[in-house]
């Protein structure tokens, strides 16, 4: 019972992805708040009691910051801490960008990033309080790498990598961790889109058994796992050494003519935060003019 007594959080749980994340954390030993728009929210609690948890049912959208505000005190007063945080919660309005609504483009980003946002803020401080917390944002392959028909479900999940990248700087003296999970699972959402035997591959259970990875008490941070039909792998973002072409006139026919150099990915880095883009351009412009002068 890795997370006994921990409690935790997850938005969306009331179907698919979410409740298979409930009843996992569920069976490690977690009380759960069971969190999503309808009556999945109370289906689900009765699923992790009957097998002998502890869960509570919250019904409130993701993007209400007065409904989020309340679960989170409620959690409180019950239990008197939060440990966990999976933002699950999710919507798709898929259409090539050309044919896309600005008004679908505003609502996916609202459910996937600002909801996101708003729980994340809520319980930030009781997780600074307590010099612990786990997080999780559910991104996606369609953020990390694009998908067809997919700008603003990319768009909104590869925002939330940028958000766990920050939040893992500003959280980790108070141990919190704060990590992604890219899912591919069948759920109601991905009905339609996939074969039959690709279907059944794709349980929703195979992808939250990496969650104990992210939830554990001596879990990484800043780390994107991928997962699905069993498989996991683990994305990046990386900075090449690139190549120093100098600035001036001559520099954009640089960039052209040293385009291969600068996207060599042989000796690739993942950097510790943003400052080491501008680490490495200021000592090739300071090592080319050592030269210059030598």
């Amino acid at each position: 019972m890795t997370l006994q007594d921990k409690v935790a959080i997850v938005t969306g749980a009331g179907g698919g992805l979410g409740r298979s994340h409930a009843l996992f954390l569920a069976r490690h030993g977690a009380r759960v708040v069971v969190m999503d728009l309808g009556e999945g929210a109370d289906a689900v609690a009765r699923e992790v009691e009957a097998a002998g948890g502890q869960a509570m049912a919250v019904r409130a959208s993701v993007t209400d910051e007065a409904q989020v505000a309340t679960m989170v005190k409620d959690v409180m007063a019950q239990w008197g801490r939060i440990d966990i945080l999976i933002n699950n919660a999710g919507i798709l309005r898929d259409k090539t960008f050309a044919k896309m609504d600005l008004a679908d483009f505003r609502l996916v980003m609202d459910v996937h990033l600002m909801g996101s946002v708003i729980c994340t803020k809520a319980v930030w401080d009781i997780m600074r309080e307590q010099n612990h917390g786990r997080i999780v944002m559910t991104t996606s392959s369609s953020g990390l790498f694009g998908n067809f028909g997919q700008a603003n479900y990319g768009a909104a999940k590869m925002a939330l990598v940028g958000f766990m990248q920050t939040l893992s700087l500003e959280g980790a003296k108070h141990d919190i961790k704060v990590n992604c999970l890219a899912p591919t699972a069948a759920t109601q959402m991905t009905e339609g889109l996939m074969p039959e035997q690709a279907l059944a591959a794709l349980k929703t259970e195979a992808v939250s058994e990496g969650l104990l990875a992210l939830v554990r008490d001596d879990a990484p941070t800043r780390a994107i796992l991928c997962a699905g039909a069993g498989h996991f792998e683990r994305a990046y973002v990386t900075l090449t050494p690139g190549a120093f072409v100098g600035a001036g006139p001559q520099a954009a026919e640089g960039v052209i003519a040293s385009w291969d150099a600068i996207s060599d990915r042989s000796a690739d880095t993942v950097p510790e935060a943003g400052r080491a883009q501008g680490q490495q351009e200021l000592q090739a412009a300071f090592a080319a003019a050592a030269v210059g002068k030598g």
